[in-house]
């Protein structure tokens, strides 16, 4: 083969390797700008961030809090009780918190067998599925005596029985100690429901 024809051979080579070595740095490179996007959607928007400023409310707060009268979505029972399990009243100039003290739905077997339900799918895997503290979550943790795993709490006990619904539903809105808040997974109603179940656990342990 002629020398040139080699020569020639080997620049189309180095020609054909620029694009490829050309994408491999675009891909590894760091940049500082993102990248450009043809068809934007949704996915860059100008909004505002929780816990900044804002220009458009008079106030200059982003976080804005729920304007009187509005309702949520699907909720037919609106009414700060059933939402939060509390009565917040003023006595004396200072706030007071009392639980509400009756379940704001029927119990009914419907409620009930609700209630069971979802407590099986929340509830049990710590607190057992007859509430006593005794859950494969509780009993797993035990084996292991790491010595930071806090003991469920027996929903048939003294403890429990002593607090009125409207505390029970608001630790399963609100969470407490190292149990976790379920207002984000479990629906208001259904929330209830599961209340209406631990009642009606404390109720078949009544005679042990």
């Amino acid at each position: 083969m002629p020398r040139i024809l080699l020569y020639i051979a080997l620049l189309l080579v180095a020609v054909t390797l620029v694009p490829l070595g050309m994408i491999y740095k675009s891909q590894h490179d760091s940049k500082s700008q993102t990248r450009i996007q043809v068809i934007p959607d949704m996915d860059s928007q100008v909004k505002y961030k929780p816990q900044t400023m804002s220009g458009f409310f008079a106030d200059g707060v982003t976080m804005r809090e729920r304007p009187a009268g509005t309702v949520i979505f699907g909720q037919d029972n609106l009414s700060e009780e059933f939402n939060t399990g509390m009565i917040i009243g003023m006595t004396s100039g200072l706030q007071d918190t009392v639980f509400v003290a009756d379940l704001p739905l029927e119990m009914t077997p419907e409620l009930l067998d609700r209630g069971q339900e979802r407590f099986a799918i929340y509830c049990a895997p710590c607190h057992g599925y007859g509430g006593k503290g005794d859950g494969p979550v509780h009993r797993r943790a035990t084996e292991l005596g790491e010595g930071t795993w806090t003991p469920p709490t027996d929903l048939t006990g003294e403890t429990v029985r002593a607090r009125s619904v409207g505390h029970i539903f608001h630790t399963i809105t609100a969470g407490i100690r190292n149990m976790p808040a379920y207002a984000a997974q479990i629906e208001t109603a259904d929330r209830w429901a599961i209340t209406a179940h631990v009642r009606s656990l404390e109720s078949d342990g009544e005679g042990e």
